[in-house]
């Protein structure tokens, strides 16, 4: 199984940007998607998650400026981030619960991506 991110990038504050996740490889099903934001020099950070039936939850700091969603059909779960601050400039790593095929079984595991770079200019 992989997740691959992608659409980080330069943006000004105010700015926006979507970022993406595609999940591949032989799954199962996925329970939940995130986004886990880590700033430079600082912990990673849950930013946002989301269920398979859709449920949300947000970090109180991206609330109203960050929208999740998923498309359970693609294995995808995306990110767009408006109102861009200096705070926001970090790298966002895309999370998921995924229940797998490994050697002619089914496992539960979490995964990770590997990372897209978002910087805000102030």
């Amino acid at each position: 199984v992989q997740l691959v991110e992608s659409g980080g990038g330069l943006v000004q504050a105010g700015g926006s940007l979507r970022l993406s996740c595609a999940a591949s490889g032989s799954i199962a099903s996925i329970t939940s998607m995130g986004w886990y934001h880590q700033a430079p020099g600082k912990q990673r950070e849950l930013v946002a998650v989301i269920t398979s039936v859709g449920s949300t939850k947000y970090l109180d700091s991206v609330k109203d400026r960050f929208t999740i969603s998923r498309d359970n059909a693609k294995n995808t779960v995306n990110l767009q981030m408006n109102s861009l601050k200096p705070e926001d400039t970090g790298v966002y790593y895309c999370n998921a619960d995924i229940e797998a095929e490994i050697e002619g079984g089914y496992y539960g595991m979490n995964y990770w991506g590997k990372g897209t770079l978002v910087t805000v200019s102030s």
